[in-house]
């Protein structure tokens, strides 16, 4: 296991770009992880899915497994259907958010709904404290919604703009999605507080959009060091943002494929477990109950990991 992590310049704010993937036949942007920001607080995972219309059937991923974090999606545009190892079966809707904690393990499957999809999809790192509890499943159809400045405020998770989100998380964390109205006529903007023991980062969606006097193109974010009381923001409009937040994270992580974790062996022993109940029906697996739960309840076939020799992980704090 190896460290790979470029230190950001101190107590000032730092662009960085995305890079493209492809999840289930949608073009994504991944901002999180990258070499020079592993974590924004628990925050270990960005992308940034859509705004896209694939053909027909639309996004469709087959039963994956996770361990040691939870799945956190915001859907902005279409739906799509979950279903998971605890038999969950839930259409998300725009302006909803699921939370799926993995903890010991849980597997799901995410099917669109719709032909167009538009969605923010995090994970956040379980705190050594409770990285093994049970997994459970929770769909959130009703958020705070506030007004900073000029803009329209979703309180994601955690506390922010005097309202607290109902999302249950385990560690000290912020997300917020902003967006400027479309009908507007001048420029939207607004000077947002911001804990100053956390670290932040704020990501341009659409729009064109000034963070802190800064040019933010679309599919990149700005890191905000600790430090930073507020954010002076500026964007066209119909602009849309997200800004997450979190208490630094000082545990050393491993984030491989679906998992994240702490040594090799925990990554390869959950690989291996997934490898043998995506093969089979049965409810024990080598006279052991099945790590990732009952089968998963979809058409699509199970996803088969990808082999971990040679790969050398990375800790990142």
């Amino acid at each position: 296991m190896t460290t790979d992590s470029a230190p950001l310049p101190a107590g000032s704010p730092v662009r960085l770009p995305t890079r493209i993937a492809d999840v289930g036949g949608i073009p994504i942007h991944r901002a999180i992880p990258q070499r020079a920001l592993r974590k924004v607080g628990a925050w270990c995972f960005l992308d940034h899915a859509g705004p896209a219309e694939p053909p027909p059937p639309g996004m469709q991923v087959g039963p994956h497994p996770h361990i040691g974090l939870q799945t956190f999606t915001w859907m902005i545009e279409g739906e799509v259907l979950h279903r998971d190892s605890l038999g969950s079966e839930q259409i998300i809707r725009p302006g909803q958010v699921n939370l799926m904690t993995a903890g010991h393990g849980i597997a799901h499957s995410e099917e669109s709904q719709t032909v167009h999809v538009h969605a923010a999809q995090l994970w956040i790192a379980l705190p050594d404290s409770h990285r093994h509890i049970p997994p459970r499943f929770q769909h959130y159809p009703d958020l705070p919604r506030a007004r900073v400045g000029d803009f329209d405020a979703t309180v994601l998770a955690g506390e922010a703009l005097g309202h607290a989100s109902p999302a249950q998380v385990h560690s000290p964390l912020m997300g917020v999605d902003l967006h400027a109205h479309p009908d507007r006529t001048s420029p939207a903007r607004a000077r947002m507080p911001l804990r100053r023991d956390f670290e932040h980062a704020v990501m341009s969606l659409s729009g064109h959009v000034e963070v802190e006097g800064l040019h933010l193109p679309e599919q990149e974010l700005i890191y905000l060091p600790v430090g930073t009381e507020a954010v002076d923001l500026q964007c066209t409009p119909d602009s849309r943002l997200l800004v997450i937040g979190g208490e630094p994270m000082d545990e050393a992580i491993l984030l491989w494929w679906n998992f994240v974790a702490r040594t090799t062996e925990e990554m390869q022993q959950a690989r291996t477990q997934w490898e043998a109940e995506a093969a089979s029906n049965a409810p024990m697996i080598d006279g052991q109950p099945r790590r990732f739960g009952v089968p998963v309840a979809s058409p699509l076939q199970p996803l088969h990991a990808p082999s971990l020799e040679g790969v050398a992980l990375r800790a990142s704090r």
